[in-house]
């Protein structure tokens, strides 16, 4: 694992909302200026000790990699870290539990016709896959939270939102993924592209799908900050 501790870490979420828990724990936050027209910010101070800046790009997959690539080419990050909300997809996970990105995947990709498999797409791999040691290092982190359930594992991301008559072909045809949002993926992937290490950070605040007597839905204000408690615990690590 290379030594990060001289570059900033890379904070992408999508929604002010989910911006709000981190920008409020960075000390001597700026506001940079970003080429967008609207919808995409970006703070920079020091979270745990740690030169952050906090980007938000607005929702989907477009949105998502227009503002990772800018932010990498611009701010040659050493960690690139999505936080904030996701989507419950497995069967068990609960709300509010932590999500921590070990491989990715589009969720509505099909090139199965021509031999790809599901969610890859062409010419591209059939997972996207953080790497281990950051893996382990971001899960750790995410521990540290008493109050905080946390799983590893697939993350699903694409350009649709999985309401419940979705949820069951989408497991069917991904097993064992944990979750589904509209930005991870094209994050994971331009990070890949860029050379740069990617770990995710997200909380589940609604259930796919949910079974009889599971809690569905918890406030977004509220998963927000169980996942500003995993960034900023990821941050004191790396912090040392």
């Amino acid at each position: 694992m290379p030594d990060t501790s001289a570059a900033p870490l890379l904070v992408l979420v999508a929604m002010e909302e989910e911006a709000a828990p981190l920008t409020s724990r960075l000390t001597d936050p700026d506001v940079l200026a970003t080429p967008f027209a609207a919808g995409v910010s970006a703070v920079r101070g020091r979270l745990a000790g740690v030169e952050t800046v906090v980007v938000t790009t607005g929702i989907g997959v477009a949105a998502a990699t227009a503002a990772a690539t800018w932010g990498i080419l611009t701010l040659s990050p050493g960690l690139v870290v999505a936080a904030g909300s996701c989507g419950g997809l497995a069967a068990d996970v609960e709300v509010g539990t932590v999500i921590v990105g070990e491989s990715f995947a589009w969720s509505i990709a099909d090139a199965t016709a021509f031999g790809y498999a599901p969610g890859q797409l062409p010419g591209g791999p059939e997972r996207i896959v953080a790497e281990k040691a950051w893996t382990d290092r971001a899960e750790r982190a995410a521990r540290r939270d008493p109050a905080a359930a946390v799983r590893r594992g697939l993350m699903l991301s694409g350009d649709a939102f999985v309401t419940a008559p979705l949820a069951d072909p989408m497991r069917e045809r991904f097993p064992g993924a944990l979750s589904t949002d509209m930005e991870t993926a094209a994050s994971a992937r331009t990070a890949e592209a860029l050379g740069m290490p990617f770990v995710a950070l997200r909380a589940v605040s609604d259930l796919c799908g949910p079974a009889a007597g599971q809690q569905f839905h918890l406030e977004l204000d509220v998963v927000a900050e169980t996942s500003a408690r995993a960034v900023e615990a990821l941050a004191a690590d790396l912090a040392g």
